[in-house]
């Protein structure tokens, strides 16, 4: 058993060191600017060691008192063999992850795994030639698996005294081994990171360790942001306070964001409120924000309403956007609200808040609306109807990810006009996904259909569409909509945050809203109290967004990974977990360092550490009849 375990190491070692040089060649302009291959090795020698100790300890104890017998050694010869077809698995796994995410698979890898039906259709219709030859590798490996580790077994036992002594020893060597250092804090991926660039660090790793990491830190995520550091909860407070233009000492000690935020415009009736969410659609397709001119319809709306022309994604992930733009809350390093237990139910929305102003809500989404579990979050706080594929009327197209944009656009152009009472509307957009299934003859795709630049055209033209018609129809004179993307498509780059590829399109138009072209820094976070206002709606709210039509925010909060970034004017502060704040300037799409703003970051960790406070004291609870008790008194004044 000892010289099976010995094989083992020395195969998986060959294997996971192979691979990791593969990639680093394969990325080698961005590892040379980092500092080059050999910190990159000796780190991930580190990484693979702590791994492979974790895997052989109880293996190499046992052997000492049970090599010798066959069942023992069965099992353990089993269990190398499953270890090593697991590691060569996700090595495989990780080129085609990398191109989708610029990083090693992470905590995403298996949150996909829960939605099987999506992710294969998306492999089958997309990556054909891809996944034959993952099937060809991991057969090989099976193969390998059987002929380097097969069944033997030790002539006699080991005399007790060494036994004990063995099984001691090999326990000793593996802790060492697996904490990977002597300092305080056992190895963690910080300590092998020597580069600003998130994809190098993770070079360093071995992807088996990657999610294996993120799936131990879901124990964590509750408080998530505490990695960036630490501060006094009411020094939070007040600093998150004071940043969202309010009095420092809130007015709720129990909802310490609660405020009462009066709207800007009076109107008789209240409007309809849309919201679409247009998926992966980010600057750099539109031409209006310095993009490839691929929106051609979206750029003349913009000119027809309150054009951001400076506006920023929260993340990297739909439900982060979905989260910023339906709840205004912070993002964090930590799974987005939509998936998180005590957000499932008592938590703050923009439908739970409209629910008191008469307002019926719904969400329409092309795709089976379970996948990322927003059809368990948007029932469980505030939303009536989920309007998803299996509700669909007779759908004309319907790819890997659901129906196409324009089924989904004329079921929500159906509902809109048999509305009989005032209505918030989410609908979220499929097509503009990997693999880019869409209905043909729309428009000329410009070389492979299946491209992300053809996959915004036909978004662009169904969404141009679906404005034609609505423009005709009895419900738009009493509408407020909102256009914005839910993050860029394939966030990727060497900086520690790339800020270029947080920036999204967002466009509110109609009743009432006069064409404006608005240069100044927002956030997705600051959609929702901008339409209670431009809705007529005054109100208690805990959101700590800002209302555009009164304040100019002049800052945006980015979630990249693990890091998390703080854009104030044109500095940004990056803060990674255990390691300390930096600060960039940030012009014409690139970065370059300056010295320590300690003030900003201060802000930024107050930015950090809000969500997560608020999220585990339940300071964002939908408190409904509190609410409408403030509202009454608020009016009675």
């Amino acid at each position: 058993m000892r010289a099976l375990t010995l094989r083992f190491i020395a195969a998986s070692l060959i294997v996971l060191t192979l691979s990791r040089l593969g990639l680093a060649f394969w990325q080698w302009s961005r590892v040379e600017a980092s500092g080059g291959l050999w910190p990159l090795v000796v780190g991930g020698w580190r990484i693979d060691l702590s791994v492979l100790a974790i895997l052989t300890v109880v293996p190499l104890v046992l052997a000492c008192w049970l090599g010798h017998r066959q069942l023992p050694t069965r099992l353990t010869a089993w269990w190398y063999r499953l270890c090593f077809v697991l590691l060569v698995f996700m090595e495989v796994a990780t080129p085609q992850f990398i191109l989708e995410y610029d990083t090693r698979p992470n905590r995403l890898f298996f949150e996909y795994l829960t939605s099987p039906h999506e992710v294969f259709a998306m492999l089958w219709e997309g990556y054909k030639g891809v996944l034959a030859l993952f099937l060809l590798v991991m057969v090989v490996a099976v193969w390998l698996a059987k002929k380097l580790f097969p069944v033997t077994t030790d002539k006699k036992a080991l005399p007790w005294a060494a036994r004990f002594g063995g099984s001691v020893a090999m326990f000793l060597l593996c802790f060492i081994a697996a904490r990977g250092t002597l300092e305080h804090r056992p190895l963690n991926p910080s300590l092998v990171a020597f580069s600003d660039d998130r994809l190098v660090n993770t070079l360093a790793l071995n992807s088996f360790y990657n999610t294996a990491y993120a799936a131990y830190q879901l124990k964590n995520e509750s408080f998530a942001g505490d990695a960036y550091g630490k501060m006094p909860v009411d020094d939070v407070i007040s600093r998150v306070r004071t940043l969202s233009g309010l009095p420092a000492k809130p007015q709720f000690p129990k909802q310490p964001s609660l405020h009462y935020q009066k709207a800007t415009t009076s109107l008789g009736q209240r409007p309809n409120i849309v919201i679409i969410v247009e998926e992966s659609l980010g600057a750099q397709f539109v031409g209006s924000l310095g993009g490839d001119n691929l929106t051609p319809n979206l750029d003349n709306l913009g000119k027809q309403g309150w054009w951001f022309k400076n506006a920023y994604a929260t993340g990297t992930r739909s439900v982060r956007g979905l989260e910023a733009i339906t709840t205004g809350f912070f993002p964090t390093p930590a799974r987005a609200v939509l998936k998180l237990p005590k957000a499932q139910s008592g938590f703050f929305t923009l439908a739970n808040q409209l629910k008191q102003f008469g307002y019926r809500s719904r969400f329409v989404y092309g795709g089976e609306s379970h996948f990322d579990n927003m059809k368990n979050f948007f029932l469980g706080n505030g939303f009536d109807e989920i309007h998803d594929l299996p509700t669909f009327t007779n759908p004309r197209f319907i790819g890997s990810w659901g129906a196409s944009d324009e089924d989904m656009f004329a079921e929500l152009n159906g509902l809109l006009a048999n509305d009989t009472q005032p209505t918030l509307t989410v609908a979220f957009s499929v097509s503009n996904h990997s693999p880019y299934e869409y209905p043909q003859g729309h428009f000329q795709p410009v070389g492979d259909p299946a491209t992300r630049a053809n996959g915004a055209r036909y978004a662009d033209w169904a969404l141009g569409q679906f404005f034609a018609k609505a423009k005709t129809a009895a419900y738009w004179q009493n509408t407020l909509f909102l256009v914005i993307a839910d993050h860029d498509s394939r966030v990727y780059g060497a900086n520690a945050v790339p800020v270029k590829h947080f920036h999204i399109p967002a466009l509110i138009l109609g009743q009432g809203v006069k064409p404006r072209q608005d240069t100044r820094l927002v956030s997705q976070i600051d959609m929702a109290p901008t339409l209670l206002s431009l809705a007529g709606i005054s109100s208690y709210t805990p959101m700590l967004g800002q209302d555009l039509t009164q304040q100019s925010p002049n800052r945006a909060l980015m979630q990249y990974g693990n890091s998390f970034g703080y854009l104030k004017d044109d500095i940004l502060t990056v803060l990674r977990i255990d390691k300390a704040p930096e600060n960039y300037r940030y012009s014409q799409g690139k970065l370059t360092p300056i010295p320590t703003q300690p003030q900003l970051n201060q802000d930024a960790l107050a930015y950090a550490l809000w969500p997560s406070i608020a999220y585990r004291q339940g300071f964002y609870a939908q408190t409904h009849q509190q609410q409408l008790a403030l509202a009454a008194k608020k009016n009675r004044q």
